[in-house]
């Protein structure tokens, strides 16, 4: 959707003009001078301060913000498959409601389409969610300059106009809180093959949200020869997540230091590398394991850390070496 206010004679009222509204003194000279009629006057107070009650509450500056902060939340989030009973709610991960037989069911190949077909639903639902909320923010610019018109004549031999452009942001609106929730995945092919005399179960295909996983950057510091990593989830989940840890020297300047790399499967929220070069600079990721089910996952927290200058090196010390960074989960604190 693409709404274009036309005919409500916008070029005409002097929209880059910073003169404020009319305050009451001024009220009074208009009616003075005759711009308005007392009765038209008065009716053009209430549409106006219609239309500011609008602009304050329903499509307010802190609220398009705050849309603007949970879009760029969606567009690092990982997003899944989920299958379902047709009886189940989204989100129930029991292995005892949903046992695993479910996916054994399921033809591989008709899966993996479906996934593909998960990946482009999201794509296109993010493209989307980015053009509502573009066409709130050109709805609310439009009508601030309406308010600052001084002139209040073309205000109301518009208002019909104007009324039908409050209507279709607040459908805008709507359209863009609803779409903030992954919905159903829709199938257009059976995805359990024939089976024989068995029952083929009812299921459904659901696309769900994961957030994203970033690193704490309070929590994690680099030492001389070692740096120690924390990461969280804004919602935890449920059920334990495994994580994938990368990690790699950067500028290596010899073809052992190229050796400073690695990726690391980690079962916990923080983690130490150890045996790092002093003094130089490495760059950390981390995001979830990879999973069966996951569909698109267009983001992941990156970290650079510098490690601390070491002492003088000797002639029998050489941090060149080590043959590569140890790697220990932390210890108890």
């Amino acid at each position: 959707m693409n709404f274009q206010v036309t005919g409500l004679g916008l070029d005409k009222m002097k929209l880059d003009s910073p003169q404020s509204f009319l305050d009451q003194e001024e009220v009074e000279e208009a009616e003075d001078g005759q711009l308005l009629e007392p009765e038209a006057w008065r009716t053009y107070v209430e549409r106006r301060n219609a239309l500011q009650e609008f602009l304050t509450s329903d499509l307010s500056p802190h609220l398009l913000k705050r849309h603007h902060a949970r879009m760029e939340l969606l567009k690092k989030c990982s997003y899944y498959i989920e299958i379902l009973p047709k009886h189940l709610a989204l989100g129930d991960q029991n292995p005892l409601v949903l046992p695993t037989t479910m996916f054994q069911l399921i033809d591989p190949w008709k899966f993996q389409r479906m996934k593909k077909v998960g990946a482009a639903q999201t794509k296109i639902q993010l493209l989307l969610l980015g053009d509502l909320l573009e066409q709130l923010d050109h709805g609310r610019s439009e009508l601030d300059a309406l308010l600052e018109s001084p002139d209040p004549r073309p205000f109301l031999a518009g208002w019909g106009l104007v009324e039908q452009r409050l209507a279709d942001l607040s459908a805008v609106m709507d359209s863009f809180l609803a779409m903030m929730v992954p919905g159903r995945l829709h199938v257009k092919h059976r995805l359990v093959s024939d089976i024989g005399a068995t029952k083929i179960p009812h299921i459904r295909l659901m696309l769900s949200t994961k957030m994203p996983v970033m690193f704490d950057r309070k929590e994690s510091v680099a030492h001389q020869d070692w740096v120690s990593l924390r990461w969280f989830v804004t919602i935890q989940q449920a059920v334990p997540e495994q994580f994938e840890l990368r990690y790699k020297l950067l500028d290596p300047r010899t073809q052992q230091e190229c050796m400073q790399c690695g990726i690391i499967p980690v079962a916990t929220c923080a983690f130490d590398i150890r045996n790092l070069l002093p003094n130089r600079a490495y760059k950390f990721t981390v995001k979830r394991a990879e999973s069966y089910t996951l569909v698109y996952e267009p983001w992941r927290d990156s970290l650079t850390l510098h490690t601390r200058p070491g002492p003088p090196e000797g002639p029998a010390s050489s941090w060149l070496g080590k043959l590569g960074p140890s790697l220990t989960a932390p210890s108890e604190r």
